[in-house]
């Protein structure tokens, strides 16, 4: 399990991911060598699973974000498989869930407008196979959007 020296190094990591190893060691009050051998061990654990940039999709000029609940026609004994694979083709699917109830995906796409949305869903979404049914959800904001857990 973690002790409040892993509990320390997530922590900053999480605040402050550009943190270089000796900089966290520093603040962790652990020698450069420690810190190593303690982050190594959390990769290897799976707890840590690398690192990456965030990048603002808005900024980038995808000011439109809607998330699309799925139900799939499960009569073919591969509708599942096929629907995930072409879904992983399209790409402004951003992000894929699946669920257990009615709704069995949901796909996350991003689009320059409301325009190139439509696109996307003419082109590529209506185009998906196995589908039944489709929910449209168009993001107006997001109110918390955090990934880092209470250490």
């Amino acid at each position: 399990m973690l002790d409040d020296t892993d509990r320390r190094l997530l922590r900053l990591m999480q605040a402050e991911p550009s943190l270089g190893g000796p900089e966290l060691a520093h603040r962790c009050g652990l020698t450069p060598g420690r810190t190593a051998r303690r982050l190594e061990r959390l990769r290897a654990e799976g707890i840590v699973k690398g690192q990456e940039a965030v990048i603002d999709w808005r900024a980038l000029g995808y000011a439109v974000t809607v998330s699309l609940r799925i139900t799939l026609d499960k009569t073919a004994p591969r509708a599942f498989d096929e629907f995930m694979a072409a879904a992983r083709e399209v790409p402004e699917v951003i992000e894929i869930q699946t669920f257990l109830g009615r709704v069995d995906v949901r796909l996350h796409i991003i689009a320059r407008d409301l325009a190139h949305y439509q696109d996307i869903y003419r082109a590529r979404v209506l185009t998906l196979p196995h589908l039944a049914d489709i929910e449209a959800l168009l993001t107006l904001s997001s109110i918390k959007a955090d990934e880092a857990l209470p250490l």
